[in-house]
């Protein structure tokens, strides 16, 4: 199978990695789509030029990409101000076919920031769509709408996962990856006192708890029609 992150920033797939670093190691492909070029995310830094920000991003992103042997595509909208269009929905739908996605991990409906939401709601819309031969992009359409799986939220609101994934044996992998995102770990330091690793951990502890793991993963299907799959699919 075809596994896609389709997330807003770059580091968000980390909701997410360890069950896509499983689903790898059992033989299927990665890749990583962001819709946002990230330079809103230097909070600690606040006079660094948007331009340079977004470099450090892509390249954070794509080292991690390189280092799993994943494809990674930016979208490159403005972070904070992304909005749904016509010119982005067929970006979206034409990186999804392209991906030749069977599986897509995304944000869930409910989040912090608007540019998960509204991450969520394209992914809901294009994902249907690259299905469809209605939309026109270069890439032919998929042969069936994908799975799609949203990932916690930070915080947690609302998000009562279905499905848990223990990650175990590629927590230390993942920990590992998590510190390509340098800009973010310092953001968190400078923000909250302790890295992005501290975060990573207490999530995945907390939900390995409640499914017999040291670390876990947590997701909900995304309830629409096409998106839930009669047979089991993450690991």
């Amino acid at each position: 199978m075809n596994i896609v992150s389709v997330m807003a920033h770059q580091d968000d797939e980390l909701m997410c990695l360890g069950t896509m670093l499983k689903m790898r190691n059992a033989g299927h492909s990665l890749a990583f789509v962001c819709l946002t070029d990230g330079a809103a995310g230097m909070s600690h830094a606040p006079d660094m030029p948007l331009a340079e920000a977004a470099a450090i991003r892509e390249a954070e992103m794509g080292g991690l990409t390189a280092d799993i042997g994943a494809a990674y595509v930016c979208l490159g909208r403005p972070d904070e101000y992304l909005y749904d269009t016509a010119e982005l929905r067929l970006e979206l739908t034409e990186a999804i076919r392209a991906c030749c996605a069977d599986v897509i991990f995304t944000h869930f409906s409910v989040d912090y920031n608007l540019d998960h939401m509204n991450t969520n709601l394209l992914v809901r819309q294009c994902a249907m769509q690259a299905a469809l031969p209605i939309q026109k992009t270069a890439s032919r359409p998929l042969a069936a709408p994908p799975a799609v799986f949203m990932v916690e939220p930070s915080g947690g609101f609302e998000f009562e996962p279905s499905h848990w994934v223990g990650i175990d044996d590629v927590a230390d992998k993942k920990a590992r990856l998590a510190r390509y995102h340098k800009s973010q770990d310092e953001a968190f330091v400078a923000a909250f006192g302790t890295g992005i690793d501290h975060w990573i951990a207490a999530v995945a502890g907390k939900r390995g708890e409640q499914c017999g793991a040291k670390y876990a993963e947590a997701f909900l299907p995304m309830r629409s029609r096409g998106f839930v799959k009669g047979y089991s699919i993450l690991p």
